[in-house]
């Protein structure tokens, strides 16, 4: 397998205003923390550009959105503070789709896990399928979903973040995840492509300074993730090292 294919891949193309953002990664659209990175930096600098009003969201394949953080690299942590450094990966996505002044458009086309579900939550507003049946495993591998939590305590509430977290082995239905506000909008596979591409023009056609207002009301009183995400991260990374997660982490793999 070639660096590229280990280290994920990440494209950005342009329709008018419109920039689509597709990652990609063959371990179900893992993230190993060099995605992550790119992924972030891709984020902030379409919020500094002047030609993009709106960002559409997705990633490649038709099964699997995103699985979340890459085991390979979980297992590959020897310490806390490349644990904290690890987890800290999603923290900094999370914030700069928070911070990013620009609407973020939610592509789902199938199931997500984990660190995946914390990026549909912060998307603004979230396209998805009958086949995106979510779920929150971190449990069963020994940690929890701490970076990711207020994302999605914010989308679907703390009720519904608590359903998800405890019955860790349990895959919420995509149904399910619509009723709670998870996804916007549920439809056939086929109509997806177009669903998203004909909202994604007509949120581009409004006026783009009232969208980036809109998108400061949308994110009000979430300030103090800049550094809860961080601790959180913290937490996590002292928690992957236990003997629990490291067996976890080995049978999940086999």
């Amino acid at each position: 397998m070639s660096l590229e294919n280990l280290n994920g891949s990440l494209e950005t193309s342009f329709q008018n205003t419109i920039a689509t953002v597709q990652f990609g990664h063959p371990a179900s659209n893992s993230f190993p923390r060099e995605l992550l990175d790119r992924l972030t930096a891709e984020i902030n600098s379409l919020s500094r550009n002047k030609e993009v009003s709106v960002i559409v969201l997705k990633s490649e394949g038709d099964r699997v959105f995103c699985s979340g953080a890459s085991f390979d690299e979980l297992l590959l942590v020897e310490n806390e503070e490349q644990g904290t450094e690890f987890f800290s990966g999603f923290a900094h996505l999370l914030n700069a789709m928070r911070n990013c002044n620009k609407l973020i458009i939610g592509r789902v086309q199938g199931k997500a896990v984990g660190g995946g579900v914390g990026i549909i939550s912060a998307c603004d507003y979230v396209f998805a399928t009958p086949q995106s049946d979510v779920k929150l495993s971190e449990l069963a591998i020994g940690i929890g979903p701490f970076v990711i939590e207020p994302a999605v305590s914010r989308k679907i509430g703390k009720t519904a973040m608590t359903q998800m977290t405890l019955a860790a082995h349990e895959w919420k239905s995509a149904d399910w995840a619509f009723q709670k506000g998870l996804f916007s909008v549920l439809c056939e596979t086929g109509d997806l492509d177009n669903a998203v591409e004909n909202f994604a023009k007509k949120l581009s056609s409004y006026n783009p300074e009232a969208l980036q207002e809109m998108k400061k009301i949308i994110w009000e009183g979430t300030e103090q993730w800049e550094s809860i995400l961080i601790e959180r991260a913290n937490i996590t990374g002292k928690l992957v090292l236990s003997d629990f997660s490291r067996n976890a982490l080995l049978q999940f793999k086999k």
